[in-house]
Parts: structure tokens; sequence; C-alpha cells
């Protein structure tokens, strides 16, 4: 079955030469994208889908979320809105209503975030264990992660639970409880910041999980200047995710870790700056520095580190529009690392992986078809007219989810 897309008065891409292109057509067959160019050119299909002179970008890629949890925090944020500050301790209110809530019950919540995600433009999700906290409870949240996200990180590190030894604690992650959560993940993350876990700490975690086959990737930097970007550069993760506060230091080791990198081989790669802005307004951070870190040749991302606590959204456009305006990006800049940035800081930015998962995060021929469909002419109007529901239509690997 073949679809084509016309009369697109924007197309764009995200693709190696940054193309925008005006007055085009996508081509999909199947789960894949098999052609784009010129609406003029457009090859024949099965069946048409008229754009009616509206704008498409690359569905969103949210590469940071916390899915898998029951409870309500909201008195946390009456709170903090009132001038309380931040601290990592809210998250054991979370692992308590998680650990009393059911398989049926925490998979159907879960269900229920990823359709609002996908409702507005996100067709790639990460989602995050950490609100188990014991051998058990993450297992199955590892396991009821695999089942409703594309990609799943291991994130037992999170916080220390109450009355546990903080060494004993570090033991049980590194051996029984990542060997229980090893069959349904893919990546492993530790929270590397004061109240959570320290340097040491955080090292012991990662070189576990290394060992053990997994992606790396950090919560670093939040709270304040630490270990969290030096151990991220260091162990090669992915990405490094907040970076709120960051030294000189900081932002040339994560350029450096690109310094080699051919994009067109997938060499060479180094360590993408996660940014998550809607965290940032609900923990009453500084901003993180993206315009820095573009400037210093840095790769970026943008998620809606979707939770309870800090940041219950998955709007990705709430993320672009609050980086265009707050943070000094492009829209542009801003949509590729919501896009494109976020399939980097997942390892899906090009060609076939070994899973036999297609690549994501932008718009070219071979590329799995995860495509947004803006109700406005122009990519610009996500920043121009901010908290307005842009989303006409989207298509999740060729299958039109609205």
């Amino acid at each position: 079955m073949s679809t084509l897309i016309t009369n697109i008065a924007e197309l764009m891409t995200q693709d190696p030469e940054h193309r925008v292109l005006k007055n085009a057509a996508v081509l999909v067959e199947g789960e894949r994208i098999a052609w784009l160019g010129q609406a003029a050119d457009a090859p024949a299909a099965d069946e048409a889908v008229d754009a009616g002179g509206r704008a498409l970008l690359p569905g969103w890629v949210d590469s940071h979320t916390h899915l898998i949890f029951a409870g309500d925090r909201t008195a946390e944020f009456e709170a903090r809105m009132a001038g309380e500050s931040y601290s990592a301790g809210g998250i054991a209110v979370t692992t308590g209503a998680t650990r009393a809530t059911g398989d049926f019950d925490l998979t159907r919540l879960a269900l229920g975030r990823v359709a609002e995600a996908v409702s507005q433009g996100t067709t790639y999700l990460e989602t995050k264990t950490g609100y188990g906290l014991d051998t058990d409870n993450e297992a199955r949240s590892a396991r009821i992660a695999s089942t409703v996200v594309d990609e799943v990180t291991y994130l037992g590190a999170h916080l220390v639970p109450a009355g546990m030894d903080a060494e004993e604690y570090t033991d049980l992650v590194c051996g029984p409880m990542l060997s229980a959560v090893r069959p349904f993940v893919r990546w492993a993350d530790v929270f590397c910041e004061r109240g959570a876990f320290d340097e040491d700490q955080s090292r012991r975690v990662l070189r576990a999980c290394k060992d053990a086959g997994l992606g790396l990737r950090v919560h670093g930097n939040q709270l304040g200047e630490g270990p969290g970007v030096r151990l991220a550069v260091e162990f090669g993760a992915a990405s490094v995710d907040h970076v709120n506060y960051l030294s000189a230091a900081d932002v040339d080791a994560l350029a450096d870790s690109w310094s080699g990198w051919d994009s067109s081989k997938g060499t060479g790669r180094g360590t993408v700056a996660t940014c998550l802005p809607a965290c940032d307004l609900s923990t009453r951070q500084p901003l993180a520095p993206g315009r820095e870190l573009l400037d210093a040749g840095v790769q970026l991302a943008l998620a809606s580190n979707c939770n309870p606590g800090t940041s219950y959204t998955s709007s990705m456009a709430f993320c672009v529009t609050t980086a265009v305006l707050q943070m000094g990006l492009s829209v542009h800049e801003a949509v590729r690392a919501a896009t494109y940035g976020g399939a980097l800081a997942l390892g899906r930015e090009s060609g076939t992986d070994v899973d036999g998962e297609r690549a994501v995060g932008s718009i070219a021929v071979g590329h799995r078809a995860d495509l947004h469909l803006l109700n406005a002419p122009s990519a610009t109007h996500l920043a121009y007219r901010p908290g307005m529901p842009l989303t006409h239509a989207v298509w999740r690997a060729g299958v039109r989810a609205r």
C-alpha cells in the first residue's frame, strides 16, 4: 500500500543537508519513505492525501521520559510554586504509588500517556524505569515499558530508597537488579546529582551497565555544576540530560566529543546534550544554555522529561516553543533538536540498526515514515502561535495515528 502526501507548503526534512522544500510531496510505502520532492514530479500511489498547503515535519522524537508511574504530586508542585526549592526526594512519593499499582493499571496509565504524546506529533518515544527501586518492581517497570514505547532505559539509580544504605543499594543496582531488567532494556541511566548518586556511585553504575552491553545515558548538572557531564563524556554516553549548570570545561568536553564525527558514515559520534525546558520551567531552574552549546559545536536534543513531579507534559511543541522564545534557538534549530537530535541521542538517526529498525527523526528515502503535519503553512507557527494546538495529522511507521 502506498500513500502520496501532496500539496505540502513546507517540507522540513531535517536530513543531513537540512533541506526545506516548498510545494512538496512525500510518498510512503508500508512503513518507509519511498520518495520525496516537488509535488509536480510526484509518482503515482494507491491513495493520495492532500496536505492543504500545510507544513510537514518529521515526527517528534522524545528521547527522555518517565512514563511508568502511578500517583499524583500536585502538592509538591504547589509547594514549589510557592517558593520551595526542588530536590530529588519527591521521587519517593511516586515510588510508593507505583509499587502499590497492579500491572494492568500501570500499563493502562502508560498507554494513555503515549496516546497523548502521539496526538501531539510524537512518533518515537524513550522511557525509563526508576519508580520501582527494588529488583522486582524495576523488572516489572522495564517489562511494561517494553510493551508501550520504542526504547527502554534502566534507571534503578534514580534515588536511594528510604532506609537503605547508599553503597548497598548501588551494589543492588549494579548486580541483581541489572540482571533482572536486562532482557527488557537497551539503555542505562544514572541520576548523578546531589541528593541522588555521587560521582563514585555513578561511575560504578555506568561501568556495570556498560559491561552488561547497555548504551549509556546520564542525568547530569541539573541542580548545580558537578561530575555528570564529565562522566558522560568519559564513558561515551549517548546523551547527558538536563545540563542546566555547565562550566566552560563541561562545554569544551561536550564539544570535543564531536570533533571526529562524520554524520555521513555515522562514525566518531559524541555525547548529545539533551535540554529539558519544560522541566526547567517547572523547577524554576535556569534554562539550559542551548545557544551556547550549539555555538560550541555540541549536538543538541530537546525532550519533554514527562514525569509526575517536575515536568508533567509530553508536549514537544511546548519544548520547541520555549527553546525559540527563551533559549535563543531558531525555529529550524529547535525543530531539529526535537526530531533529529532526539534520534541522535537514541542512536536511531541513520541507516538500518541491527535491530532492524529504520532511522527516525528525519524525512529521507528509506527512513521510517514518522510524519507530523501541522495545521499551519510553516514550522515558524510553532513559536509564532505559542500554545496553540497545531497538530493536524500524524503518521507513525507509515500508519496514520491521528
